[in-house]
């Protein structure tokens, strides 16, 4: 146990228990692993173990039935030393205390990675909304952010959807926030509605950033895309559309797993029409265009590329060994653990982190944020270029940071973000 773990034993900040150290405690692990490279930055390290804001708030509200019931929300700021707080929403209930504080670590990295004028934040409630009516949504998402009202807004923290919120519930958080501040305030989230001040290319930004420094990393290792076998876990929003894109590029996507299952074909998965099918049940279950393969094998097949776009810690030590992929392209946030870190390098598998990946989403964020700012929009061809542009400037650079430090790509994301953050930290210095 660190120093840092035994002084806030039992705290926000510790682990829950040593087999199982939570999103939190990978996250502090992997800032360990980097301290090693910030040179006289790392007096300033501990800055990134202690998130600025942590808020915990509860969410009542009547159900269509008359009950009244309560639901957990957070809102964590981890660090606005660069600008204020980025980052989504999500609604699961499996959302904990430490999944929010990681995720906000990992954002705060991420904005630092790409050089977006963002700090790191994340938000969630713990709740399972497929069980909840559209009315009884509305009314937890407008109450969820009367309660955290006074920590977000256009200059202070911007939310965003995430895993089971989308364009319709940032609508009803910017109305909400909107008629509390008494104005219209369109920027105070992004992924809106176009309509309402959005950006044409959000919602295919985080696939195509994926898919973008995927074709990047190929061709660094000198692996064809055309023919590639590709594997996909998660087939929502990001999934989906990084296997599109992979598709429309000649690969071959050969396997897709979901929360109801797994399926295969070694000819090729039909994206479009497995999409179309889930749009329709709701999941892959069922789809008669592929064989159905158990969830266990997924990770053991034989492939190319490998992308985990679900949620995180599905790559542990307990699978790693099996992936035979030479790719993997993380869509989700944190996926992988440390542990399994260490065998994939071993291995001599190609891991292009989260903080970079899946980037897209942020950055197409961060270009309607600036949209709304001065109520001029660009068009979709426009949108692309700059992210495809500035998505390939930052693989670029973390990449020759990895070669100078014989490091990971993670490693090197990590140096070049930390580094960025640590450095406005001791610019500003501290007050008082």
């Amino acid at each position: 146990m660190t120093t840092a773990q035994k002084n806030n034993e039992g705290g926000l900040l510790s682990y829950l228990n040593p087999d199982n150290i939570g999103p939190w405690g990978m996250y502090l692990q992997q800032v360990d692993r980097v301290a090693p490279y910030l040179g006289d930055l790392s007096r300033w390290v501990e800055t990134l173990k202690h998130p600025k804001k942590v808020l915990i708030v509860d969410v009542p509200i009547e159900l269509d039935n008359g009950q009244i019931v309560h639901f957990e929300g957070y809102r964590v700021q981890h660090n606005l030393s660069r600008g204020p707080g980025k980052g989504g929403i999500r609604y699961h209930q499996d959302v904990t205390l430490s999944e929010v504080m990681a995720l906000s670590g990992w954002m705060s990295i991420k904005n630092a990675a790409m050089n977006l004028p963002f700090g790191g934040a994340k938000g969630g409630i713990r709740v399972n909304p497929k069980l909840l009516s559209s009315a009884e949504v509305e009314r937890m998402t407008r109450r969820y952010t009367s309660e955290i009202h006074n920590v977000i807004g256009p200059t202070r923290d911007i939310p965003a959807p995430d895993v089971n919120t989308n364009e319709q519930i940032m609508a009803w958080m910017m109305d909400t926030y909107s008629v509390n501040l008494g104005q219209t305030a369109t920027g105070v989230v992004t992924g809106k509605p176009i309509s309402l001040g959005g950006s044409v290319g959000r919602n295919e930004a985080t696939g195509r950033g994926l898919f973008t420094v995927g074709i990047e990393a190929a061709k660094k290792i000198n692996l064809p895309i055309l023919g590639a076998k590709v594997i996909v876990q998660g087939f929502g929003n990001v999934g989906r559309t990084a296997a599109k894109l992979f598709q429309g590029a000649g690969s071959q996507i050969i396997a897709v797993m979901d929360h109801t299952g797994a399926i295969f074909n070694a000819n090729g998965i039909d994206i479009a029409a497995l999409g179309a099918y889930v749009d329709k049940e709701g999941g892959i279950k069922g789809y008669s265009g592929a064989e159905v393969l158990l969830t266990d094998e997924f990770w053991g097949l034989k492939c190319d590329i490998a992308i985990p776009a679900a949620l995180e810690g599905q790559i542990t030590k307990n699978n790693a060994d099996s992936i035979k992929a030479k790719l993997i392209i993380e869509g989700a946030n944190g996926p992988t653990t440390p542990e399994a870190d260490d065998i994939l390098k071993g291995k001599n598998i190609l891991v292009v982190p989260d903080v970079l990946a899946n980037a897209g989403g942020v950055t197409v964020s961060y270009f309607e944020w600036v949209q709304d700012f001065n109520s001029y929009f660009w068009d979709e061809e426009e949108i692309n270029h700059r992210l495809e542009r500035l998505m390939k400037k930052a693989f670029e650079s973390i990449w020759e940071v990895s070669l100078k430090n014989n490091a990971s790509l993670r490693t090197a994301a990590f140096i070049i973000g930390c580094s960025r953050i640590l450095k406005a930290r001791q610019l500003r210095g501290l007050y008082p």
